[in-house]
């Protein structure tokens, strides 16, 4: 699982504006061949020039992430290449990004993963987020707000009660060591 928690342009769903940002679009300016970021498997030549202008691109991470979130499996993007991207594609879904929870509770229509979506309701839980507004910020029924929260309400209890068996277990278990270790520390009487 990746975690991250460092500030970052994240795309809207649906945004494509950050294209216009891009090195690789093509401008009378900035003449670039778009064929550059789709290099057979054995051009090592167009795909050393493809990630070199991947690394000046001020959207490399918006467009890693609109190719991992959309599914995109063909050409260079965000600087990696398709087997590159592979197994990041495999664990998109496992994906949690604070900085994406953080702008989705402040009310940005990001894209998120199945990890961030459960880190939201977490977060909105915490801070007292209406049902209402969780649902808006998921597009979601606020029935279907409730039930989560419920969920999330139920967690965190289980929790609580896993961790205080856990503590009471181990004071259980601290003290019969004590006890064992204070009658065989003194002995049998001659």
């Amino acid at each position: 699982m990746t975690t991250t928690t460092s500030p970052a342009r994240h795309r809207s769903l649906g945004d494509h504006t950050w294209q216009d940002q891009a090195v690789c679009t093509p401008t009378e300016y900035n003449p670039v061949d778009p064929e550059t970021f789709f290099p057979g498997p054995e051009e090592a030549d167009k795909i050393a020039t493809a990630k070199a202008l991947c690394a000046q691109c001020p959207v490399a991470r918006v467009c890693l992430d609109a190719a991992l979130e959309t599914g995109d499996t063909h050409g260079i993007r965000g600087g990696y290449t398709e087997e590159e991207r592979e197994p990041l594609h495999a664990r998109i879904n496992d994906r949690l990004d604070y900085s994406r929870v953080n702008a989705t509770l402040a009310g940005r229509d990001i894209a998120l993963t199945k990890a961030e979506r459960r880190a939201v309701v977490l977060a909105g839980y915490r801070q007292g987020v209406p049902v209402e507004r969780l649902a808006r910020l998921l597009k979601i029924s606020p029935e279907h707000a409730l039930k989560l929260y419920r969920e999330t309400r139920r967690a965190i209890r289980h929790r609580q009660i896993a961790e205080e068996a856990t503590r009471a277990a181990s004071a259980h278990h601290d003290a019969t060591s004590t006890a064992q270790l204070t009658c065989a520390d003194f002995g049998t009487a001659a």
